[in-house]
Order: C-alpha cells, then structure tokens, then sequence
C-alpha cells in the first residue's frame, strides 16, 4: 500500500443538499485525480462530511469557522457521511456510510481548548473523535470506524466487488 494526496480542490463540488451523494462525489473527484498518476493500481479515496440541519461542514479554514462549527454542534446530534471510492482500472465503486453523533453541550472554554489543539485543522466538522476529541461525544449510532474517517465494513465490501478478500490479509 502506498499513501499518495490526491491535491484534489473539495471546493469545486457545490453542495446540492444530499450528504451521502455529496460525500462519494468529493471521494470519486480524489480518486479521479490520482487515475492519470496510477491507471493501473486499484485506489482508495474517501471523503468525510458532518451533517447538521441542511448544511454540510467540511474542514473549517481557520479557527473562526472551527469555533462557529463546534458551536453549532455543541449538544446536538448530527450525522458524519463518508464516501469511499474503489477504482480498478475503468472500473470504479463507489459507497457511503453514515453514523449519527450527539455532542455534549460545550461551554465557551471547552470549545476555546479544544481549538487551541489545532486538531480541527484537516477535520470534516472541526474535530476528531480520537483524543481530547472523545470528549465531546456523548453519544455514537453507528460504525465508529466511519467518524474516524473510513468506515472499514464498506471498504471490505468494495474491495469484494473486484474480488479482494481482505479477511485474506489478516497479519498475527
């Protein structure tokens, strides 16, 4: 396996209101990205969104918006989306996953430490839930492997369709 960035620009793709849809598009232009670099390697991209009343949040750009962010989803439930994408040649796959989080209510200073980790820097909605993340939630419905950033049962699941086992792969 070799990690490469896609340098893909998320912001050419307008949100139209579907998060799941949204998700696998914003994975599918990655892994569009890397086909001209790697035409003959299966590649797997994703891509993770949070849902909160009609509006998408990715990665906040600075501080403010991370600020506003957790403020929004401060003591509420919310989803996270992730669309994966597997591509093998001409052939390409693509799923979403959603899990549903609730957050603890967050004072003023909670919210203020948790920006100062800088975590919120390259996180769909502002955070992680790995870390100081975890408190935060109060609560997860759903694949946690998802809020991490790749929800693992759709990733065996798309490899299967081009006929890779990944239980064939467990180390001891």
């Amino acid at each position: 396996f070799e990690v490469v960035p896609s340098h893909f620009d998320e912001d050419v793709i307008p949100f139209f209101g579907d998060p799941g849809e949204f998700a696998c598009l914003l994975s599918k232009g990655k892994s569009d990205s890397l086909f001209d670099r790697f035409p003959d390697s299966v590649i797997l991209t994703a891509d993770t969104i949070v849902y909160l009343d009609g509006k998408s949040y990715g990665k906040p750009r600075n501080a403010i918006e991370a600020t506003q962010t957790l403020q929004a989803l401060s003591g509420r439930w919310h989803s996270v989306y992730t669309g994966v994408t597997l591509r093998a040649g001409e052939r390409s796959f693509e799923q979403f996953e959603e899990s549903k989080v609730l957050f603890n209510p967050l004072t003023s200073f909670q919210i203020e430490e948790y920006v100062r980790t800088q975590v919120w820097a390259d996180k769909a909605g502002g955070y992680a839930i790995q870390n100081g993340g975890s408190l935060m939630i109060k609560k997860l419905d759903g694949c946690v492997y998802n809020v991490i950033g790749l929800p693992i049962n759709s990733v065996r699941e798309l490899f299967s369709y081009i006929g890779i086992d990944l239980w064939h792969y467990l180390k001891k």
